[in-house]
């Protein structure tokens, strides 16, 4: 060994070594599919997403009405529906109804029929993400930029960076049921979205809007109990760096949801009723007509008229 090489290693070195472990440990099984392949395309896809829905496509609409996209809209929902209700059948049927264990299940990267199942089903949730980026380029056309929030982008460009990665390397096992999970609500979601692009005769019917934040709050909730027992259990075979993984974002989720609905539907409540209240408390001083304020108005128009109090006053 020549001693004028230094042991220690570099930084080319560890950068060498996360990338053999990445590209020694992806999935065979999928790493031919659509999109699953180099992450090159995805990522170019979410920077035109991003480019688009935050500074191109604000400018272009800036001085344009707005597009009427209702019939798009109807028909795009509607897509997402079926989609999302055959994502939760293929999930639960694809491991678990009978196959998958809560507490701890492994990938199983088989080729054996449900191993399969299940692998496509990751890949379908995978590629719903990417359509799903839709649906800020919708608000953009729409102008409800204020619906470009940065929870809303933020879900949209992590869901399909999480996709790829699970198709990538984890294509079944314990973190799978996140996307059973997500796609139940996200049915919910769009059936919601699909019913109010029918206009106002059906909008009147959608009461129950912020209930659908609470059932991302407690969507989130389950994914966090369901992936922070794995690094409880020593003999558990799915990698607990992305069970950590995955705790930690369902807790950001949970934070930043939270958040969202305190703002959008308990403080805006509470400042409504405040308003309300307000108001009628000035209508009542402005109807009232207390005697001794009518008197002290009289004696000053008497005094001001003939220079005396007049006694009956």
């Amino acid at each position: 060994m020549n001693p004028d090489v230094i042991s220690e290693p570099t930084s080319n070195g560890i950068l060498d070594r996360v990338v053999k472990f990445f590209v020694d440990n992806q999935d065979e099984r999928t790493k031919e599919w659509f999109l699953s392949g180099s992450i090159t395309p995805l990522i170019m896809i979410l920077v035109t997403y991003l480019y688009f829905c935050l500074y191109a496509g604000p400018r272009y609409m800036a001085k344009r009405k707005p597009f009427k996209l209702e019939n798009v809209l109807i028909a795009y929902n509607a897509v997402q529906v079926l989609l999302s209700i055959v994502l939760v059948y293929e999930g639960i049927e694809g491991g678990w109804r009978k196959h998958y264990n809560y507490s701890c299940q492994p990938v199983d990267y088989s080729r054996n029929p449900v191993a399969m199942r299940m692998a496509r089903a990751v890949w379908m949730y995978y590629m719903c993400k990417v359509v799903e980026l839709l649906d800020t380029v919708f608000f953009v056309l729409r102008k409800k930029q204020n619906q470009v929030s940065f929870l809303h982008v933020y879900h949209h460009t992590l869901m399909p960076v999480c996709g790829f990665i699970g198709v990538k390397y984890f294509a079944g096992g314990h973190g799978t049921l996140l996307g059973v999970i997500n796609s139940f609500i996200h049915v919910c979601m769009y059936a919601y979205y699909m019913l109010a692009a029918m206009g106002p005769k059906v909008q009147k019917y959608l009461w129950w809007k912020r209930y659908l934040t609470v059932m991302q709050i407690v969507q989130f909730i389950i994914v966090f109990f369901h992936t922070v027992q794995v690094q409880f259990q020593p003999t558990c075979g799915y990698p607990k760096s992305i069970a950590a993984l995955l705790t930690l974002n369902a807790g950001l989720f949970i934070y930043m949801f939270s958040s969202f609905y305190v703002h959008s539907y308990i403080r805006k409540s509470n400042s409504a009723s405040k308003r309300i209240a307000k108001t009628g408390e000035e209508n009542n001083n402005q109807l009232e007509c207390k005697p001794k304020d009518a008197v002290e108005a009289n004696t000053r128009s008497a005094v001001e008229a003939t220079g005396e109090v007049k006694k009956d006053l």
